[in-house]
Parts: C-alpha cells; structure tokens; sequence
C-alpha cells in the first residue's frame, strides 16, 4: 500500500531543531540505544523498529534524524555511516536491522546507484531515501528502483515518525505533496531535444563525459583514435549549444541523461 503523508514542508517547523542538531562526535560508524516514548499516536497498529541505520554524510543531519527517532521508539539501537561503503560493511557484520535511511546525495553514490546496490544486496531490507530537495521524477524513479519511501528532510518532526511507522508497518510512504510537481521546464525540454539529436556515437561518448571520462580513457574503452573522440565531443558542443564539456555535463545532468 501507498500512503501520503501529512506532514508539511519548509514553512513548518524544521524536522531538527536547532537542539537537535549537536555534531556528532565521530565522523565514522557509530552506535546509539535511544529510550523513546509510546509514539502510538502516529500509527494505525503497533510497529516496531529496533535496529535502523542512518546513511549521511552530514553528521547534523544523521544527528537530527537520531534524535527524532531515539525519541520515538522504545530501546531502539541506532547505527550510523557516512558513505555507502561504511553501510554495507556494518550491514555485512550486523543483521535484523528494520529500515534503512539513504541520503539521496552522498559522496560515494551517483544518484539512485545506492539504493540499487542495497536493494540487490540485501532485498529484504526496506530503503527509505532521504533528501532535502523534492522532485517528482527522482521520487517515481527511487520507487521504481525498490525505495520503501520518499522523506523530505524539510518534514516536522512528526511526520518523520509517522513516516518511519507506516514503511515498519509495511506501507510506502510518500509526502502528500507527491502529486504537485511541476512540469519539466522549457529549458530542460530543450535539453532534452537536443541530446535526442545526437547519434547513438555521441551519446554514448557525452554518457562518459558524464562520468568523468577523458579523451583519451574513452577512446581506449571503445576500441576508437582520439581524432575520432575529439570529432564527436566537437559535435556534442555544437549540438547542446555549449562551449566546453563541462557545460555539456551540467546540461546532461539537468535531466539525468545516462542514469538507468
């Protein structure tokens, strides 16, 4: 089942207050047991969640999404990591862990790639993304790549908890604002017709520029001369109506050209 939630955004009260947002006094993986208090109120039955863990780069933000939830459920143990690398190799020595928190944005994942790799390692595990930007179209797409949810990091603090409750009571939780995003703009329409205007060569040469590949490292990996890379990075300029290969990424990236 899919719900949408209550909460409010921005103009609400911030999900951390300021007395929540204290740093963290360890950068790396650390472990946290909250006594909580009975959040019934928030849930339609009975759920429970006694082991989660937080993945952000941002030790105020993991540190504002431990208080909310030491403070909301019973003899709960909070686990904690900053990349993905420190999440799966907690997840590899720990088990049993209810819900998984995933920044949208952390250093070592491009976009959904960690929710995709968590999904294909441990399937059984539910992954809600965490993000402070909304937009529709990375929200459809993280629930078609297996999220359990979509949080906002802009929600009160206690629509975070009802949000927490409903995915541990086996719902989906989306925001309710889900159903207003905007229409892409003219400006990434354009994008969009002008990248569809480049031969499968040249796409397949500005999905490596995206990825931060070099002339020469894209000529090695399909087997072409440089002459033939500079010619078709040439034609992708022209075509985006850009004057150098980072502006073509920015472009690229604006409407995720290259992401499954």
């Amino acid at each position: 089942m899919i719900v949408m939630g209550r909460g409010h955004h921005a103009q609400s009260a911030p999900a951390f207050p300021p007395g929540a947002l204290r740093l963290s006094a360890s950068h790396g993986l650390t472990e946290h047991r909250g006594q909580g208090h009975d959040m019934g109120h928030y849930m339609g039955g009975e759920a429970i969640m006694e082991r989660v863990l937080i993945i952000d780069d941002h030790p105020l933000v993991r540190d504002g999404l431990r208080s909310v939830i030491a403070i909301s459920f019973d003899n709960i143990e909070i686990f904690e990591a900053a990349s993905l690398e420190e999440a799966v190799a907690t997840l590899e020595k720990q088990d049993n862990f209810d819900l998984i928190l995933l920044d949208l944005n952390i250093p070592d994942v491009r976009r959904l790639d960690g929710l995709k790799l968590l999904r294909d390692r441990f399937p059984i595990l539910p992954v809600v993304m965490v993000s402070g930007a909304f937009d529709r179209a990375i929200v459809q797409e993280a629930l078609a790549a297996g999220a359990a949810g979509f949080i906002p990091k802009s929600l009160k603090r206690s629509a975070i908890v009802e949000a927490l409750h409903r995915v541990v009571s086996g719902e989906i939780y989306l925001p309710e604002t889900m159903g207003e995003g905007s229409a892409p703009s003219a400006e990434e329409d354009d994008i969009v017709r002008r990248i569809d205007s480049l031969t499968p060569q040249q796409k397949t040469v500005l999905g490596h520029l995206v990825n931060g590949r070099l002339n020469k490292q894209i000529a090695h990996d399909l087997g072409v001369s440089m002459t033939t890379i500079k010619a078709h990075v040439s034609a992708i300029l022209q075509k985006l109506g850009v004057l150098s290969r980072t502006q073509a990424v920015i472009k690229a990236n604006r409407v995720h050209f290259g992401s499954d």
